[in-house]
């Protein structure tokens, strides 16, 4: 399934909900847009809801890494939350839980970002 966007910014987080597979193709360069876009509008964290994300390939995790660069070099920080199973599993194996915040709800996620 193709991935679908929805975004949000709120107190100067950009909260991004995934839904489906996110495969680098188009979506990648969309994801990465919605990001400029939010940093260009202030927005200092980005929460990325994962909860409606059946799988992620190799390009997939190449657009979290960008987002994760493009905020850090904003002076800002990514939030991961609610990750599936399969998705947790490979962020285990990736060693990419040590680089990204991950939460397992996206309350926890939102509360982290509150005391930042």
């Amino acid at each position: 399934m193709k991935a679908e966007f929805h975004s949000n910014i709120e107190n100067n987080t950009l909260l991004l909900k995934i839904k489906g597979d996110l495969i680098g193709d188009d979506s990648g360069p969309r994801l990465v847009g919605l990001v400029s876009d939010g940093l260009q509008d202030g927005v200092k964290n980005c929460v990325i809801d994962l909860s409606e994300v059946r799988y992620i390939s190799s390009s997939g995790i190449g657009v979290l890494i960008t987002v994760l660069t493009k905020m850090r070099n904003a002076g800002g920080e990514v939030y991961l939350a609610s990750p599936s199973e399969h998705v947790k599993k490979l962020l285990i194996i990736t060693k990419l839980n040590n680089i990204f915040n991950v939460y397992d709800t996206l309350d926890e996620a939102l509360e982290q970002v509150k005391l930042t």
